[in-house]
């Protein structure tokens, strides 16, 4: 398994940068409905998504992880931050139903940024100067998993 490079750098830059400009939470009975619409949004190419992952709960014990995801599942807390919300939902865009994935790397925060700017209406400029001042690589061509090119695909199974 390749090394999630960007992770911690990710993590630092959203607490930094993002989490100050939006306070709000979503409730877990909320949000299924909310990442139903958000996939099938036509933000790829004029296109949205078919068959969004299912929202779940966070295991009571997981104390230190906010949230996680795979193509097929989200699991929250009770209540989630928004841009975390949308973190996740990056996840399961950039991730194929069998656990192949581009983890925080350029495609995903490709997907992200996208999300971020969609949703939470902030300025693409002063995240992308914010990205570049923390190191972090960005592909603002990147797509969802489902409209990636068959080479990209191979890229991503095989560090998975």
């Amino acid at each position: 398994m390749t090394p999630d490079r960007q992770r911690s750098r990710v993590y630092a830059w959203e607490d930094r940068v993002v989490a100050p400009h939006d306070p709000t939470r979503i409730a877990r009975a909320a949000a299924q409905g909310m990442v139903a619409a958000i996939w099938a949004e036509p933000l790829w190419q004029g296109r949205g998504l078919r068959f969004p992952p299912k929202v779940a709960a966070l295991p009571a014990n997981a104390r230190a992880r906010v949230a996680d995801a795979s193509r097929l599942t989200i699991r929250l807390h009770l209540f989630t931050p928004s841009w975390c919300l949308l973190h996740e939902i990056a996840h399961a865009m950039t991730a194929s139903h069998d656990g192949a994935s581009d983890g925080h790397g350029a495609c995903f925060v490709g997907v992200y940024l996208r999300l971020l700017t969609h949703y939470l209406r902030l300025p693409e400029p002063m995240l992308l100067a914010s990205l570049a001042e923390a190191r972090i690589i960005v592909d603002r061509a990147a797509l969802p998993w489902m409209f990636q090119p068959a080479a990209a695909k191979a890229d991503w199974r095989a560090s998975a």
